[in-house]
Parts: C-alpha cells; sequence; structure tokens
C-alpha cells in the first residue's frame, strides 16, 4: 500500500518540497495539513507513529511552532517524525518499551536540535523496538510496524516506524540512527536511501558519548539520494566536526575511477542467500560499467567480531536491565522488558569476564579498517544476509536461542561500520519474489560520505531501482484489514 496520489505532496521529496515552499507554489500548512491527511490513511495499515496525529487544522503543533515552519533551512517547512528514543520537547519518549510510562521531554536533544535547525517540522514520533535492540520493529506490547511493500513482511529496524513512513509517502525523509544497522536495515528492507555516517559528523547524543565503544551514529532515511546529500550538507551549517573532511554540496556523480572492494559472504560463516548475492552482483556489474575497478575482499576485520559484537549489544542490555531508572527514567519496571532483552542481559552475564578483551578488540577495530581500506576507495557488500523476513521470524515472542540465531544470521554486514566507525550506505537495487526491496551497502573510508554519495548518485542514474509506484500497488483507499 502507499499513498501517493495527485495532492500537492505528489511524489516529490524533500528538497522539491522545500523549493516548492520557498517558491510561494505551495504554503508549508498547506503540505503539513497534505503529509497529516496521508497520515490517517497510511497509519491504520502500517503503524510507523507511536504519538497522536495531530488536527490538521491546528495552528500550532506541539514542537513545531509556526515560526519554526517558516524558519531558514535547506528542508524549511517539510514535515517529519523523531526516532521515539531521541527527545523532542513537549513530546513522549518510551524507547520502544513497556518498562517505562511515556513521559514529555522537557528539552530537545543535541540531534535533533540539529536536524530541525535544516527547518523540519517535527510532528510525531516514530515506532522503533524495545531501546533498539532488535532487527525488526515489532514491540511485544504494541501493535507491529509492517513494510508498505508487502504488509506480512517486516521494515527492519530499529528506525521501522520512520521508514514505513517515508516509503508509505507519508513524509519524504525522517530521522533514524544506527547502533548496528537501524538505519541501514529499515532502508534496505523499505527500499529507500539510508546513510549511517562517520562517527562523530553529526551532534552526538548523551548517551552516545557515554559509551565505552560509540557505535551509535544518527542520520535519515529518504527516497532520494539528493534528499540524503543535502541533509548532510545542510547539517554541517550548524555544526561540523573540525576532525573530519567536509562533506560539501554533493549533487551528482564523480567521473572518477573508483578500486572497490567486494564482500559477498559475512565474516560469521553464513553464506548470504541467492537473491541477495543476486542484487550484489547486478550492483557489482553497473559499477565495472560506470568506470570501476570491483576486487574481491576480505572482511576488513579480525575473526573475533562477531562474538565481540554480540557480547558488546548484550552488554547494553545489561546496563539497561540494571541501571534502567538512572539512565532513562524512574519509572522504569525491569519486569517489563521484553524476551530478547531479558535473554541478551543473561547471556552478557555469563560472559561479562570476556568484556576487557572485547573492548580492547572493538577499539582496535578502527584501526584494522583503516589498514584495510589502504588500496580501497569503497566495499560493496550486501545489506543484510538475507530478503526481509515476515512478521513473527524476529519477535520478541520468539525463544531467545532462536530469535539470537535468526539475528545473527540476518545482521551480519551492518554491525562493521558501527564498531569502525566508518560510513555505509544502504541503497535499493531489486525486488524479490515477494515484491520486497533487495539493498546493498557501500562501505567507505572514514570521513569519505562525499565518495559514497557520488557512487550513489551514479547509481541511482543508471539502475531501474524499484518503486513503489507501480501498476500493481493500489494507493490505499479504504480501512485496514
Amino acid at each position: 500500500m502507499h499513498t501517493f496520489s495527485d495532492d500537492l505532496l505528489g511524489q516529490h521529496d524533500a528538497t522539491a518540497l522545500a523549493a516548492m515552499i520557498r517558491g510561494g507554489d505551495v504554503s508549508a500548512d498547506e503540505v503539513l495539513q497534505a503529509t497529516l491527511a496521508r497520515a490517517r490513511k497510511a497509519e491504520p495499515f502500517i503503524h510507523g507513529l507511536v504519538t497522536p496525529i495531530p488536527d490538521p487544522g491546528s495552528v500550532t503543533l506541539p514542537g513545531a511552532s509556526s515560526s519554526a515552519r517558516t524558519s531558514p533551512g535547506i528542508f524549511a517547512g517539510v514535515p517529519t517524525v523523531i526516532k521515539d528514543n531521541t527527545d523532542v520537547k513537549r513530546f513522549p519518549t518510551t524507547h520502544g518499551t513497556a518498562a517505562i510510562r511515556p513521559r514529555l521531554a522537557e528539552k530537545t536533544s543535541p540531534v535533533a536540535r540539529q536536524l530541525l535547525a535544516q527547518g523540519l517540522v517535527c510532528f510525531g514520533k516514530s515506532t522503533l523496538p524495545e531501546f533498539g535492540f532488535n532487527a525488526t520493529t515489532e514491540p511485544a506490547h504494541d501493535t507491529p510496524t509492517r513494510n508498505p511493500w508487502n504488509l506480512n513482511y517486516s521494515t527492519g529496524a530499529s528506525s521501522g516506524g520512520s521508514a514505513a513512513l517515508v516509503a508509505a509517502g507519508v513524509i519524504p525523509i525522517a530521522h533514524a540512527n544506527d547502533g548496528g544497522g537501524s538505519i541501514r536495515i529499515p532502508a534496505a528492507c523499505c527500499g529507500l536511501v539510508g546513510l549511517k555516517p562517520t562517527r562523530g559528523r553529526l551532534i552526538d547524543n548523551d548517551a552516545a558519548k557515554s559509551l565505552p565503544v560509540n557505535i551509535v551514529s544518527d542520520g535519515v532515511v529518504t527516497r532520494s539520494v539528493r534528499d540524503t546529500a543535502n541533509f548532510y550538507h545542510g547539517a554541517e551549517s550548524y555544526f561540523r566536526n573540525p576532525k573530519l573532511p567536509p562533506v560539501g554540496k554533493v549533487e551528482g556523480p564523480s567521473s572518477r575511477p573508483l578500486t572497490i572492494g567486494l564482500v559477498m559472504d559475512s565474516i560469521n560463516g553464513h553464506r548470504t542467500d541467492a537473491a541477495t548475492r543476486e542484487a550484489v552482483e547486478t550492483t557489482a556489474r553497473a559499477l565495472e560499467d560506470l568506470g570501476h575497478r570491483i576486487i574481491p575482499m576480505d572482511v576488513p576485520v579480525a575473526a573475533s567480531f562477531p562474538d565481540d559484537f554480540a557480547r558488546y549489544w548484550g552488554m547494553l542490555a545489561f546496563g539497561v536491565r540494571s541501571n534502567g531508572k538512572w539512565l532513562i527514567h524512574p519509572s522504569f519496571d525491569k519486569s517489563r522488558l521484553d524476551g530478547l532483552t531479558r535473554g541478551l542481559d543473561k547471556a552478557f552475564r555469563r560472559e561479562f569476564y570476556k568484556l576487557p578483551g572485547t573492548l580492547w578488540r572493538l577499539h582496535r577495530s578502527y584501526q584494522h579498517y583503516a589498514g584495510a581500506m589502504t588500496n580501497y576507495d569503497a566495499v560493496l557488500t550486501p545489506v543484510l544476509g538475507h530478503t526481509t523476513p515476515e512478521i513473527g521470524y524476529l519477535s520478541p515472542t520468539v525463544d531467545f536461542d532462536t530469535l539470537f540465531e535468526r539475528l545473527t544470521r540476518y545482521v551480519s554486514f551492518t554491525p562493521l561500520a558501527n564498531a569502525t566507525g566508518a560510513p555505509a550506505l544502504a541503497l535499493p537495487a531489486n525486488l524479490d519474489g515477494h515484491n520486497l526491496p533487495v539493498s546493498i551497502q557501500l562501505m567507505g573510508r572514514h570521513g569519505e560520505e562525499r565518495t559514497l554519495l557520488e557512487l550513489a548518485f551514479a547509481l541511482e542514474d543508471t539502475m531501474d531501482w524499484p518503486s513503489m509506484i507501480q501498476d500493481n500497488l493500489q494507493v490505499v483507499t479504504g480501512s485496514a484489514s
């Protein structure tokens, strides 16, 4: 299902809508009202929001005053949502869990301020799994978020609500963040562009800065490469990390021939499935046709990495369960945590004595990766080990041992960029037999988002990326069944 129609939003991306608002073709309020109308159509089907849809006739929305809707910025007046693990003043923050009572944030988080400074209008908060730990947006206590391409399937996670709303045409751009693939996985499942930037590219939130190894980066999911490129260009006008080369304004592909490594199977020993391999091979041929050199390479990380990252994942769950009242909110009730969080916590407790070595190796992964990339400009990999699963396959209600095995087979390529801090970009490539997008990942050298975006522009121009607007996908007009 989708909500694209001949209303004033049409099929426009955020860049086009912002230009229309600046030019006076439409007003920011008209765009907002059209967006909320689409949200009312989509939400019974996809459930991408955790906050109520506001009255479209409201003059002032929570977190977005009239002046904010017309403020300067590259996306001034374009509606968006913020993921519900990030504070926006006067909106509740629930972290996707039943373990805390929803509370209204007293202030807007630093990274949300950087995003909204581009003129984006936050009208709601998007869904995620509990504390972002899962690779599907199916909170045990709430309705699952469904994939607009096929409602029986997952949107991925943890930025699943944002991805569903963008793919369905409700909004063109949405906030996402990524601690193990949570920008790239939902982008891959929903046929979107999702760039996890280099560590430190955007402002860190307090939670990210407190981690012993900062694996979390914020960003956006979009339907066009130019929206993603414009977002990072606009974000630099608010804050630019002087330790990184600027992204600058990327407007198209580069003619420079590149050397691109090719990784087809993950380090954890699980072979990538046929549909995903085909997507990567198709992309590799397209890159070769563009004049780039494709060379198979080994995964640029130590063999211990999968176990180390899994242990770190468990450490995060242990921290939440043990210190939730202090870290998150005084109302935290650990008895209401889902099965995945409890299982990760229990697994970590069995191996907590291995943590010092784990942290040392994860810190060292930065150097391993940087050294391996000396002779490569980028690396082409799958985003995921296999195609998008059905709703329920990765549910936190599944037995933990079964669920953990499924997750390690599925999420086998994305965590490397989180530990190493490298930039990584998910892009659509084709459709599988269930009418679901299959995507590829491009990883780059530290600070080289510009190279990835130039490659993305070239692939967007060259490849026939799957589109939601097809004859067999009808605009939703009825109610959800």
